[in-house]
This record gives structure tokens, sequence and C-alpha cells, in this order.
């Protein structure tokens, strides 16, 4: 049984050696499952040549493109374990990340959409990084010199690979905690492949599927079931830089695209463009998508004028990836009703007066890193994983999702935590008080909707709040309204009530 990503990717080079792997036209990149693994040992090579070994942790900062298939893969390989850093993030929020897990080299994008990173990273604080290797995101160059200029020795990086243990972390995905600080959720390489292999299961996912990965992939969604669900399938994996709508129709034509997962969001905008009908969308078969409610007009409509065989949902978070899932032959009352069944080999259960999501199985992650007490906090002794998500489960299993215990709410298919929100507010000059809820947004799901206090004395504007939230932080989590009150409703404990603030948003 295949339980490493380096295994997989040797099994999917002798069985899909000459299937497509990774097709990134903007590079004019196309390689088969055998050039991609030729690719990645030379990764791999080069962070051995580099000084990086066995368990060390290696961090990716870089927009979907083939490189990050390529560097992904050649971290696994060559036994270290992978961080994927979201390219939303700011220079703090980055380096955070790179110095909390210890990061020993960096594979970062070059300039990308008006910032480089690296000096971002640079500026927010000093963490030693060797080596640093620049990826060549903007321009149409298909090489990065750091790996096509090196030697092939290939002999060190296989021996590297096959001695990979089942259990060795593979990767380490951060999350924002509902305190605010980040957590970085740990998995082994049999949890990383078994989850990508359960959730191409249960899409149906096959050799000869073309699936156009929109989903970041620095979130286990675009990674896991994204890059490693193709893997374990030899479907062939198409990214797209940025999520722009033409670019996305023109691909799904011109690349005769079956799957394209991602949230509601992509969809109501491919169904809204008037220039839609002016491209051939025959070829799609199968869309994954939840992350916020999904209307059933919406899976109708996907159905019906975009000609999708099979409209899925799911349910699944950073610390267990895939919990539940619905089938190709449920309905459409069904699948945007639902989060489908449990998955993967989960089991679900509702728990206490409050309705509490509670996980088990063979995929909930190790814990999270260097962070006993939080890890005790979401796993418990019977080792049921607490999600903080409310809901129930229907006669035949199947999960509806209700509420949240936690305040977060998502954004264009992001988390969003207020309490992070809430501490960058917290630090600007005449704000006494703030809270941020999630409301309603039609092409976002959710966005963020601050409430806030100005100190005695002091005078704030929108703008300054905003202006300094975007200072601090990615974009998806800065709020897109502010509202300023002289009070906010609380319960006699003085805890906010923010169900009251949502309630009147």
């Amino acid at each position: 049984m295949v339980s490493t990503v380096p295994v997989a990717l040797m099994y999917a080079a002798q069985e899909f050696a000459d299937v497509e792997a990774v097709v990134d036209p903007r590079y004019g990149v196309r390689h088969t499952y055998a050039r991609l693994l030729w690719r990645v040992r030379r990764v791999a090579q080069l962070l051995v040549e580099e000084g990086v070994r066995p368990g060390d942790r290696v961090a990716i900062c870089s927009p979907n493109t083939y490189h990050w298939v390529e560097a992904a893969l050649g971290i696994l390989y060559a036994g270290a374990t992978l961080v994927p850093v979201n390219t939303r993030f700011t220079g703090p929020e980055m380096f955070d990340v790179v110095k909390r897990s210890n990061a020993k080299a960096l594979f970062v994008a070059g300039p990308f959409l008006g910032r480089n990173r690296l000096d971002e990273l640079r500026a927010a604080g000093e963490h030693k990084l060797h080596p640093v290797i620049r990826i060549p995101v903007e321009g149409t160059r298909p090489g990065w010199p750091d790996v096509d200029r090196r030697p092939l020795s290939i002999v060190e990086a296989d021996d590297l690979a096959v001695a990979v243990s089942d259990d060795d972390v593979s990767d380490i995905l951060f999350t924002s905690g509902t305190t605010g600080r980040s957590k970085g959720a740990m998995s082994a390489h049999r949890q990383s492949v078994g989850v990508a292999a359960a959730w191409a299961e249960c899409a149906g996912l096959t050799t000869g599927d073309r699936y156009l990965v929109i989903n970041p992939f620095f979130h286990s969604f675009g990674y896991k079931a994204g890059i490693l669900a193709c893997l374990v399938r030899g479907a062939t994996i198409v990214p797209q830089l940025t999520f722009d709508v033409g670019q996305a129709m023109r691909l799904v034509e011109q690349e005769r695209i079956t799957v394209l997962p991602g949230a509601p969001t992509i969809y109501q905008t491919i169904l809204g463009r008037p220039d839609r009908t002016m491209h051939d969308l025959s070829s799609l078969r199968l869309a994954v998508t939840g992350a916020a409610t999904v209307p059933v007009a919406l899976v109708e409509r996907m159905q019906r004028e975009l000609s999708i065989d099979h409209v899925l949902t799911a349910y699944g978070l950073t610390e267990a990836v895939v919990a539940t899932m619905c089938r190709p032959d449920d309905d459409a009352a069904t699948v945007a009703g639902t989060s489908g069944r449990p998955a993967a080999g989960m089991e679900v259960r509702i728990a206490g007066e409050n309705g509490e999501i509670l996980l088990r199985g063979p995929n909930v992650m190790l814990g999270y890193l260097d962070d006993e007490q939080a890890t005790k906090e979401a796993i418990d002794a019977g080792g049921w994983l607490h999600t903080g998500d409310v809901g129930r489960l229907d006669e035949r299993g199947y999960l509806m999702i209700t509420d949240r215990l936690k305040d977060l709410y998502i954004c264009g298919g992001f988390n969003v935590y207020p309490a992070e929100v809430e501490q960058v507010l917290a630090r600007l000059d005449g704000l006494a008080e703030s809270a941020v809820v999630g409301v309603p947004d039609e092409r976002l799901g959710e966005v963020g909707k601050a409430f806030v206090i100005t100190a005695p004395g002091h005078t704030l504007s929108t703008e300054d709040v905003l202006a300094h939230c975007r200072a601090r932080l990615a974009n998806y989590k800065v709020p897109r309204l502010v509202e300023f009150r002289t009070s906010l409703p609380r319960n006699p404990s003085g805890k906010v009530l923010k169900r009251l603030l949502r309630s009147t948003a």
C-alpha cells in the first residue's frame, strides 16, 4: 500500500509514465509523470547539496504554478517537512510562520503582484534561512535557475526518498486559532496520502481527468485534495496562478478541464459572466465545493447551464482535511443542504447540548506544533477532535452545519478568525474597543464587519480603520464594513454578544 508521498510519486511515474502530470500553459510546461519525477529529484538533490537533512522543515511562499508542485514534492522526496506559507500574508505574518516552524530553507516567489515577499519577510525579523531559492513567477520563462543549472545526481535523493517512513511528519499547515495565534497542524505521510486517496475515491477522480486547481496550494484543499489527489490517481494538475474568471474559462476550453473544485463564489462568478456562452465548457464533469452556504438553485444551475455531471459538497478543516463528503449519486437538495456523509474512515459525532461536531479517524492531525496545551484542548482523551462547529446528522448519517461555536467566518473560501483582526485593531491609536463579525456577502459568502468604539478625545474615520488593517493583515482578513458605536451589547459576565451584532449588521 502506498503510504508516503515519495513512494506515491515513484508509483505514479511507473504506472502513468506518459500521462501529463502538470500542465502550466503560462510557462509552456507539460510534464509527464516520468518527467515530473525527474524534476522532483533535481529539487531534492539541490536541497541535499545545500545541507537540508531529513526532518528539517522547508517553507514555500509562492502562488499556484508548476514550480510549487516541483518544490513541494522535492522537499518531501528529500525527507524534509513541507511548510506552506499563505501568499496573502503580510511580512510579519509570514515571518511568524517561518520562525515558529524553524524552517531551514525557503522557496519564495520573486516579485509578484507588486510585492517582494522576501524583502517583506526579512524586514519583519531575523531568522537564518539557507538556502533561499527564488521562484521566477512573473514573466514567461519556464525554468528556475537554482534548479535547472544543477548537475543531476539522483542516488542520494532516491535513498532519502525510500527511507521516508509512514509516520514521518510530511507537512505543517498553519491555521489561525480563535485566540488569534496561528497553530501549525502536523500530519504524517500516511495521513496526507490517505486523505488524498479518500478524497479522490469519493470524487471519482481517475486517470484522464484534468483538474484545474484554483484553490491555493498553500491550503489543504489545493495541496492535499489537489496535488496529492491527482498524484495518487494519475490525473493532470493544471494550476491557475490567481483566480481570473476569463482565464479560468479559457483554460477549461483549451485544456479540456474535467474537474473544477472551489468555493461557491467561483461558480457564481462564471454563471454571471455574459461571455460564458462564448467558451466551450462542455468538458466539465465534476465540481466539489463547500466552505460556505450552497443554494440548491446554484447546484441546479451548475448542472444545467455548465453541464457539470456531478456537484459535490464536503466538510473538513486543516486538522483533518476531509471529514464528510457527498457522493456522485446524491441529489441537488442533498448536495446543497448537507456536507455529505463520513469519508476517509472518519467517525462523526454530535456532542453535548450545544451540538458540537466531533471527529475521529486515521487522518486527524498528529497535533499542533510545539503547543501541547492547544493539542489537548482540540483532541480529547478518546481521540475526538473538537471542531468548534455546530451541526446535526440526519437519519442517513449526512451532516448539516448549522452554526459555529467559534466566531470564524469564511470570506471567499478562506477562514477568518475575528480575534486575530480584533488584536490588530487593538493596536490602532484612538480605538478603545472593537468586535468583528462575519456578515453575508453575495459574492464572497461572508465578509468582515468591524464594530468599533473610539477612545475619548480621538476621532477615527472608516478609512483610518481599514488602512490600519490593510497594512497588517492579508486582504481577505480586512473588514469590508466599519460601524462606529458608543457601546457594544454584552452578557452579564461582560462578554460581547456577537450574535446580536450579527443580527443587526
